[in-house]
């Protein structure tokens, strides 16, 4: 632990965000990082709890209290090698995790919990800035190799851990930037791409070869790229969108979510696009259809451009602002718990209960507005609601997103020629016993295989699936990756 009174002397703190009026004028991180010593005197006031709920609340299992502690007795380098031993990438789940180790913290129960989100980003920070995430390519090679396909966390995640040991190990991404959902998925005013590009240089450096531009099922047989490796990853995420087909849906101005924020990411990037093709929202009214993360996106992307008003609709009810009997600690209380994004305190008019009956177009077929109606829920937890009567409204609207989550993996292509079976949702069908899918040797892990999930999940998915490759190319062996000996894994 840190301090014995830290909890009682300390109040909490966490990294700060410059000021809307400022940080609405770029795309570029506004996360204003706290000092060494402001870091350390967080991490004082994690407690002696007994039971660290925090490790069963993270995904990844990591040592929260033994960082922690590092951190206060200014103990940086054993703070890194305790927190690098469960997490491969601290710099995205210290900017994007949406931190359930937080809603695990028992100080929780009476006080502010503890700031680990912003002790785990100044963590990784500061290793890279003091030069020890030098690369550290293993000594010796096994001779087996792995392809991963799909360059997400869950990808990197895979490529990272079996590179460790020895294997050789290419990653095949279909875009033509690696990263995946961490480079187009998430904008660059909450993950620079140098953060996404830092991390790929080092893995390059330690010897994982990627492979951009190439889509696997279709720039390149799935069955050929499998017999010329030992195993194969699958970790192409979650990608098909749900739709929304009510009048209208096909009226210019109607767009998924994940097309907007992946061109504008480009263009951030430097990339150009003909006129026609732009999905702009300077100077119009956009309608953000879905409360979730990538909705939330949506809002700051669109506030960046210009956008004249920016609404953000739900079809669910407003949750509750405190824990509920369904949300009680230690539980992460999620999308059930009210919460504002920074993207929505940037300017966003929200609703809820809200339903979407058709999209309206002027006589030159524009988009002017979507047509509504006002829910009342009988039984949310059985998705029990009808329309109230008399209730109809109009949004106006020169451009919407649908933001509504992801069903499912493309099942074309790669799946499809390779002859994986798929589960009743439509991911692949791969245990958490070996993560091994219907072919031998061939494995899924993260989106792909447990659905649309938080990055932590994929982190750690890429993780255990690796432990199963690794022990599966060494013929039943208990993988390396199982043993409490951890130093192979480890900063230079």
């Amino acid at each position: 632990m840190g301090k014995v009174t830290g909890f009682k002397e300390f109040s909490r703190r966490t990294h700060g965000y410059a000021p809307v009026e400022e940080r609405i004028t770029h795309c570029s991180e506004f996360l204003v990082r706290l000092t060494q010593a402001e870091v350390e005197t967080q991490s004082a006031r994690c407690m002696d709890c007994g039971i660290p709920f925090c490790h069963a609340s993270c995904p990844l299992g990591n040592v929260i209290p033994d960082f922690n502690d590092e951190v206060y007795h200014h103990h940086w380098e054993d703070a890194l090698r305790i927190l690098l031993s469960t997490n491969n990438f601290p710099e995205y789940t210290g900017r994007i995790c949406p931190a359930p180790c937080e809603s695990g913290c028992v100080l929780g129960l009476i006080q502010p919990m503890v700031a680990i989100k912003s002790i785990e980003l100044a963590i990784i920070e500061h290793a890279f800035e003091q030069g020890w995430m030098a690369p550290n390519p293993p000594t010796v090679r096994t001779g087996k190799r792995v392809a991963v396909i799909g360059s997400g966390p869950a990808g990197l995640a895979v490529a990272d851990q079996l590179n460790k040991v020895g294997h050789q190990v290419t990653v095949y991404e279909r875009s033509d930037r690696i990263g995946g959902l961490l480079m187009y998925g998430i904008p660059n005013f909450k993950l620079d791409k140098t953060i996404v590009q830092r991390r790929v240089d080092l893995m390059a450096a330690e010897g994982v070869i990627f492979r951009t531009k190439f889509h696997v099922g279709l720039d390149w047989p799935a069955q050929g790229l499998r017999q010329n490796y030992d195993a194969l990853v699958v970790a192409t995420g979650s990608t098909i969108p749900r739709d929304l087909p009510i009048p209208g849906r096909d009226v210019k101005g109607v767009y998924f979510a994940m097309d907007f924020l992946t061109q504008n990411t480009r263009r951030v990037l430097g990339d150009t696009f003909p006129e026609d093709d732009l999905i702009d929202a300077k100077g119009k009214h956009v309608l953000v259809i879905g409360g979730g993360d990538t909705g939330s996106d949506c809002v700051g992307t669109s506030i960046r451009q210009g956008a004249i008003q920016v609404t953000q609709i739900e079809l669910l009810p407003r949750p509750p602002a405190d824990r509920t009997e369904e949300t009680a600690w230690p539980a992460h209380p999620g999308p059930k718990r009210f919460s504002t994004s920074s993207s929505q305190e940037e300017g966003c008019v929200r609703e809820w209960s809200i339903s979407t009956k058709a999209f309206l177009e002027d006589a030159e077929g524009r988009l002017t507005g979507v047509q509504c109606v006002r829910l009342a829920w009988d039984d949310p937890a059985k998705f029990k609601y009808h329309e109230i009567p008399g209730s109809e409204f109009v949004i106006q609207a020169d451009l919407v997103f649908l933001a509504m989550g992801f069903l499912h993996t493309d099942p074309q292509g790669l799946l499809q020629q390779l002859g994986l079976e798929k589960d009743a949702r439509g991911n692949l069908k791969a245990s958490e016993a070996d993560y091994q899918t219907s072919q031998v040797g061939v494995f899924a892990a993260g989106d792909a295989r447990r659905g649309q999930s938080l990055v932590v999940w994929a982190i750690s998915e890429g993780r255990e699936c690796a432990r199963a490759v690794d022990r599966y190319l060494r013929g039943g062996v208990p993988s390396r990756l199982e043993s409490k000996d951890k130093s192979f894994c480890q900063f230079a």
